[in-house]
This record gives C-alpha cells, sequence and structure tokens, in this order.
C-alpha cells in the first residue's frame, strides 16, 4: 500500500495534537454529564471543533459521517493523532464551480479531471468523500480507516478518503487520479 509521501511530521502538528488530546480530558467530565455513553467521541468533537473551527459535517452520508466520527475519536483517543476535514459534502453547484475553475486553470477538461471531477461523477456530492487533515491525521487513516469503512482512493490525493462499507473491510484498488475512469472510457486519451 503507497502511503502518502513522507513528510516529516511538523513540531507545532505534534503541540496541536497535544493540545487537543488534554483538551478532550478537560472536557471529558462535561461529555459524561452529557451522555455517558458516548462521552469520549462527545469530548473527541468539542476538542477537534476548537482546533478546526471552519470544520462543517454537514451534509455527509450518515454512515461516512457516523465513521468519520469514530475514526477520529480512536485516532485522538487510542494514537494522539489529530482528524480534522477540510471538505466533505459538496452541493452539485460548489462541485460545479470547482470543475469550472480547473478548467480554466488546466485548459482542459479531461486534464482538470485529473484533480476535480464535475458533479455526476464527484463523491463529494454523494456525501462520501472525505478530504482529511493533517499529514499525519491522513497517514493514520489510511493505516486504521479499513476498520471504519473509509478508504484513500487516489494516488494523488493523500488527503482524500471515501466511506465504502461495500469494500468489507477489503480496501477498494487505488486509482492514479479522479479522473482515470474518464480516461478509459475515451481510449486512453486525454
Amino acid at each position: 500500500m503507497n502511503g502518502p509521501r513522507t513528510i516529516p511530521p511538523r513540531p507545532r502538528d505534534r503541540l496541536y495534537a497535544a493540545l487537543t488530546l488534554v483538551l478532550a480530558v478537560l472536557l471529558l467530565p462535561a461529555a459524561f454529564v452529557r451522555g455517558p455513553g458516548r462521552a469520549r467521541e462527545r469530548a473527541c468533537r468539542w476538542a477537534l471543533w476548537m482546533r478546526f473551527p471552519a470544520e462543517d459535517l454537514r451534509g455527509l452520508d450518515a454512515g461516512a459521517r457516523t465513521a468519520f466520527e469514530a475514526a477520529r475519536t480512536e485516532a485522538l483517543w487510542g494514537h494522539g493523532q489529530l482528524l480534522g476535514l477540510t471538505s466533505g459534502y459538496r452541493d452539485a453547484v460548489v462541485q460545479q464551480r470547482m470543475f469550472d475553475e480547473e478548467v480554466r486553470r488546466t485548459g482542459s477538461p479531461a486534464t482538470a479531471r485529473m484533480l476535480v471531477l464535475p458533479p455526476a461523477e464527484s463523491s463529494h456530492v454523494r456525501g462520501i468523500a472525505l478530504d482529511v487533515r493533517p499529514h499525519e491525521g491522513a497517514r493514520w487513516l489510511e493505516e486504521h480507516g479499513a476498520r471504519y469503512d473509509l478508504y484513500r482512493m487516489y494516488d494523488n490525493e493523500w488527503w482524500h478518503f471515501e466511506y465504502r462499507p461495500d469494500a468489507c473491510g477489503t480496501p477498494p484498488p487505488r486509482r492514479p487520479h479522479p479522473g482515470i475512469g474518464y480516461i478509459l472510457e475515451n481510449g486512453g486519451q486525454l
């Protein structure tokens, strides 16, 4: 399995992870009062919200959201790793705008597909795609994500994971980039 290219952890990332874990521990009593059976998950969610305040889990498929929250809870409590979401669900209008911008930048719809798919092809629009951060969190998710049916899908995107419960714990074949299906359908031509 090819992991994300090796980037040494930044000292600040280690500090953020340690501080977030300490914050989660401090929040645990309040989380326990709110719901004893899910206190660790709730404390984790609160602590990560303070670390990643712009994060938005709304619109994710219910299974994808449950899997992601369970994975990030284990990552923080069990391994001291942060797992944040930079982008999850995108509505079709936002996805189309991103695709159109990439077409303008690259000059070609086929080339744009190497990084951004049109809405009809995007797992973000279906609410099952998760772009995660930081790099260490993505590395952790790549190693442990199968337990949650979360899999890295593309060689060129270390951050992009998808919820695939139909994979039954076996990682789907990773593709070089998002647009490979389009290229194969068009006789290998960009």
